[in-house]
């Protein structure tokens, strides 16, 4: 997807929000993708972005997290570790599989079809300027911000 333009797309967002992409085309955007609220690897990626939010916001980049969880479910999650950035609901998968992310995964002995763990970086014109699949949660944001703060 490096280089690509995204496609517009609207998903429902906590808040009570609807998030529409092209509303973001003025800044740095990440959007990373997780398998599932209130699992380990989500819990440690979440509060690392947390952590570096006020950081992210100061290279002009804004945050967004995306798995196919319903908004209840990211209501509670997000209030349970006070995330400061939006999650989005797709469970319709229509921007995960806009960006590919949708994965065969072997879960505890057994073949099931889920988000692969990636994040990536839209520029100010929303085109992909960085994308990362695959990866672990713990110090992905770290990395993430480093290279925000290159751009």
């Amino acid at each position: 997807m490096s280089n690509q333009v995204v496609p517009d797309f609207t998903l429902p967002s906590t808040n009570n929000k609807t998030f529409t992409l092209s509303t973001l085309r003025d800044k740095l955007l990440v959007i990373f993708f997780y398998p599932k609220d209130n699992t380990p690897g989500c819990t440690t990626e979440v509060q690392q972005f947390r952590d570096l939010y006020a950081e992210f916001k100061k290279s002009g980049c804004e945050v967004v997290g995306i798995s196919r969880d319903n908004i209840k479910s990211h209501e509670n999650f997000k209030n349970k570790f006070t995330l400061p950035f939006e999650l989005l609901s797709d469970e319709d998968e229509i921007v995960c599989n806009l960006f590919g992310v949708m994965k065969q995964k072997m879960m505890y002995g057994k073949q099931v079809r889920g988000i692969e763990r990636s994040t990536f970086i839209l520029s100010s014109k929303g085109i992909v300027s960085k994308e990362w699949r695959g990866l672990k949660a713990d110090g992905h944001a770290q990395e993430v911000l480093s290279f925000v703060q290159t751009q």
